[in-house]
């Protein structure tokens, strides 16, 4: 395989850091470029001997700290970013820097340079409550809180990129990316984060309403794979959406990890169904998820041990912490 050379921005994040390992494996030069805000650097030290890889301590907002490292660099992906949804109604500013003027800053850096690839990791979170099922890539964008407005504002700059620049884009919608290393931080973070670290305590499972509703639960290395085609591939300025090809309930998922539930409110501005339409990606990239949901939830258990520092959390501490949710998306 050639060798190519690259840079992951968040490379210290959850999928980010598997990104990482994936290129390395591959033989491709790699570097980091995170300031640790929400990545961790024990998701990537296991790498620091490798001679391919090389880790930047920086903000990606500041386009002459990082833009020398874009020199020579064939592919560029661009997960960093802040995500959560109550620190984006609390601090729209802050996601607004990092998740639109952080995209300029690395997109304009890439441009300079010359890029021959540039994949950005969109969130699914645009669609915000869509009509249709699976949804599609032209489905209406209706955005609920700022880190979807962000997001979905940093992709349009990427497509704007490519079609004035030529900058060989494509920009991948994620869909409810889980695995080992995922988030926990933040106010009251992804649905696995929270779940584990409730079953390390033998605490009930916090199932938001009835559970019944679903999520297209994608494993992160079904979401690695896509982005090592989407580079690897002759396909620009595309949007794709990267999903498992189904849609499982909460309530299923505490089936598999299985354990005692407790309820609390649902919350507005969330979807009953997540679920991602992938024939694009299927069709354009030769792309589908290989890992099944049974499979990814016995991983998850199987890493249990390492959510022993995930927060805690319990209906009352998550009622004060999305206080802000329901304050400001309650229609």
């Amino acid at each position: 395989m050639q060798q190519f050379k690259t840079i992951v921005t968040g490379g210290a994040g959850f999928i980010g850091s598997h990104l990482v390992d994936r290129l390395l494996t591959d033989g491709h030069e790699v570097t980091v470029i995170d300031n640790l805000s929400s990545g961790n650097k024990k998701n990537i030290e296991h790498n620091e001997d490798n001679k391919n890889f090389n880790f930047l301590h920086a903000d990606i907002i500041n386009k002459e700290e990082i833009s020398e490292f874009f020199s020579k660099i064939d592919w560029v992906f661009h997960l960093a970013a802040l995500a959560d949804i109550v620190p984006s109604i609390q601090h729209p500013d802050d996601y607004f820097n990092s998740n639109v003027r952080g995209t300029f800053s690395v997109l304009e850096s890439s441009r300079e340079h010359h890029v021959k690839r540039f994949i950005y990791a969109a969130s699914s979170s645009c669609y915000g409550i869509p009509d249709e099922y699976p949804t599609p890539e032209d489905a209406e964008i209706r955005t609920e809180y700022p880190y979807a407005l962000t997001k979905f504002l940093g992709e349009k700059m990427v497509m704007h990129w490519g079609k004035i620049y030529q900058l060989p884009v494509i920009s991948l919608r994620f869909f409810n990316v889980y695995g080992p290393r995922s988030r926990t931080s933040g106010t009251y973070g992804a649905v696995f984060g929270v779940f584990l670290s409730q079953k390390i305590h033998k605490k009930p499972f916090t199932v938001v309403g009835d559970g019944t509703q679903t999520r297209d639960f994608t494993f992160v290395t079904d979401v690695v794979d896509a982005c090592i085609k989407a580079a690897d591939s002759e396909v620009i300025n595309e949007i794709l959406n990267v999903g498992s090809n189904n849609t499982y309930s909460v309530n299923y998922l505490t089936e598999l990890l299985s354990g005692d539930i407790v309820h609390i409110p649902k919350r507005p501005g969330e979807p009953n169904c997540t679920f991602a339409d992938i024939n694009k990606i299927k069709t354009l990239l030769n792309w589908e998820p290989n890992v099944s949901f049974e499979e990814g939830v016995s991983k998850m258990l199987e890493s249990l041990e390492d959510w022993q520092e995930a927060p805690l959390w319990t209906p009352g501490t998550i009622e004060v912490a999305t206080k802000d949710w329901f304050k400001f998306l309650s229609k």
